[in-house]
């Protein structure tokens, strides 16, 4: 990692813990990842060759730059999915910055219909980090745009587990996937697609 991305990073964290302190209105809130978070994420995407990323819930763009990251440097793409305005263009600054614009494409539209019109088996890696009541909605088209073999990474497993509970009993539930919550930043719910 260059100097210069570890300093924007670090900068678009601290905006992150500094705004979100300052204000309790959840729309204008950045909500962002822990680092250790990133890192994994970053370790994962790596592992797995996982070439084809979807984000949704970009925020100010500081987890996207963490896949953004690993995917540049095994030829792959992040695609990442806002529906606010305001945090679209913080973001869209982010990207600019990086120098790792040219692996990310911004998406600003809801995400349930980015899901639905997105192709079966499109993506390697889905990181789930939205609106948590909305993902049981989500999930039949979650599973369809995954790819045998892909993952699924959802933040704040344990950070906010009673509102997680329902999207991950069903996740958990269903005979094609494996599970397991690691305990890393705010809780990472895992679900890895069987390949058969």
């Amino acid at each position: 990692m260059t100097e210069s991305l570890e300093a924007l990073l670090h900068e678009l964290q601290q905006f992150g813990v500094t705004n979100d302190s300052a204000i309790a209105d959840r729309p204008r809130r950045m909500l962002n990842i822990t680092r250790d978070t990133g890192e994994f994420l970053s370790v994962l995407v790596r592992a797995m060759n996982a070439q084809r990323v979807l984000e949704i819930g970009t925020s100010n763009g500081y987890s996207t730059l963490w896949l953004a990251l690993a995917v540049k440097e095994i030829n792959g793409f992040v695609t990442t999915v806002e529906l606010s305005d305001y945090k679209i263009s913080l973001a869209a600054k982010a990207f600019e910055r990086s120098g790792l614009s040219a692996v990310i494409a911004q998406v600003h539209a809801e995400a349930g219909a980015l899901l639905k019109n997105s192709a079966e088996s499109s993506f390697d890696l889905v990181f789930l980090d939205s609106e948590r009541s909305e993902y049981p909605a989500w999930w039949p088209d979650i599973k369809r745009i995954l790819r045998k073999g892909g993952l699924l990474v959802v933040d704040n497993a344990t950070s906010h587990a009673a509102e997680m509970a329902p999207f991950a009993a069903l996740v958990s539930a269903d005979p094609d996937f494996t599970t397991c919550t690691v305990p890393v930043g705010n809780g990472e719910f895992l679900a890895t697609r069987v390949s058969r």
